[in-house]
């Protein structure tokens, strides 16, 4: 099992950055592994949309499909599953003087076989971890249009 923890403030309001991060497509702008990442259906993000993933890591593209299980005012919870790894995304925005402070944390459970590349995919997603929230700290700039 890998988990990966940050917490920083980014110049947005909570409903800002929880509306943003909430739409998983925008993935694609703020997380250093996504190459593609396509919603499907259409209408309102809410619980249950669903999005597939394809990332990056390591030189290897997998793909993974994401459904939407928590969104709340401060909570978001997207949770990707494949035969290899079940990824949960569980992201916390709370009201900061500075606009907010976002805790992620990133929990990978390998399954089977992939379970004995834990120790190196750790060390692979600290790395990451420091590199999203360059992304999402990126994306969330003041004058930014996010996506932009």
């Amino acid at each position: 099992m890998v988990d990966v923890s940050r917490t920083f403030t980014v110049p947005r309001p909570p409903e800002e950055v929880v509306a943003y991060l909430s739409d998983f497509s925008n993935a694609v702008a703020w997380d250093p592994g996504t190459v593609r990442c396509d919603r499907v259906g259409t209408g309102p993000v809410q619980v249950g949309s669903t999005w597939r993933n394809v990332s990056k890591v390591l030189g290897r593209e997998t793909e993974l499909e994401y459904v939407l299980v928590t969104l709340e005012p401060d909570h978001v919870v997207l949770r990707g599953t494949n035969k290899t790894a079940t990824s949960t995304d569980d992201i916390t925005v709370l009201q900061d003087p500075a606009g907010s402070r976002v805790t992620y944390h990133a929990h990978i459970a390998f399954n089977g076989i992939a379970k004995l590349a834990e120790p190196l995919m750790q060390r692979v997603f600290e790395k990451l971890g420091d590199e999203t929230v360059e992304g999402i700290t990126r994306e969330l700039a003041p004058g930014r249009t996010p996506g932009a």
